[in-house]
């Protein structure tokens, strides 16, 4: 039996010709994807020469997911609650502490709900730390931002300690907060 690599007949003979319908790239799709193009505010503020985006920052949260997910937690859940807790600010933009929004969880909820329906409950687990899987990923956010920042201060030659120590005030995970020293 030989089995197609290519799944959709579109994309025989090296054309990408209906490439996008075969692949379901609706509008809502294509949103999503957007995320890639939304800098990361805190970077930006502190003066970061190309700043990486919030899909990188979740990405980058998913493969220290991978790499330090105790056996214990669900990883899927990890990693699907890592690739949609930022999801929103494709529509409300990466708000920071600084930037004093008093509706930014209920702006970022309706965002969701609006782009993401059938995440939603995804959402909320994070937001409100439901499950030792979302306190994890909560954790993963500081880690990924502590990480980030020591990487930008050895590439950049600037200081971005404030991140540093912010991240490891809100690391409680001795393994996790490990990784910032």
């Amino acid at each position: 039996m030989t089995v197609d690599p290519l799944p959709y007949p579109s994309m025989k003979g090296g054309g990408f010709e209906g490439l996008s319908a075969g692949l379901g790239m609706d509008e809502q799709t294509l949103e999503w994807l957007e995320l890639k193009n939304v800098t990361r505010a805190g970077w930006v503020r502190s003066g970061v020469e190309q700043p990486e985006s919030v899909a990188a920052h979740s990405w980058g949260m998913s493969v220290l997911a991978l790499k330090l997910c105790p056996p214990h937690l669900d990883l899927v859940r990890v990693l699907s609650l890592c690739l949609v807790h930022d999801l929103p600010e494709v529509r409300v933009g990466d708000l920071t502490p600084h930037d004093d929004c008093t509706t930014k969880a209920q702006d970022e909820r309706r965002a969701m709900m609006e782009m993401a329906p059938q995440w939603i409950e995804l959402f909320d687990e994070y937001e409100h730390g439901l499950t030792e899987e979302a306190k994890f990923v909560k954790q993963l956010d500081k880690l990924d931002m502590g990480m980030q920042a020591l990487l930008y201060q050895r590439q950049q030659n600037i200081s971005l300690e404030e991140f540093i120590l912010s991240a490891k005030s809100k690391i409680d995970d001795a393994t996790l907060r490990q990784q910032l020293e």
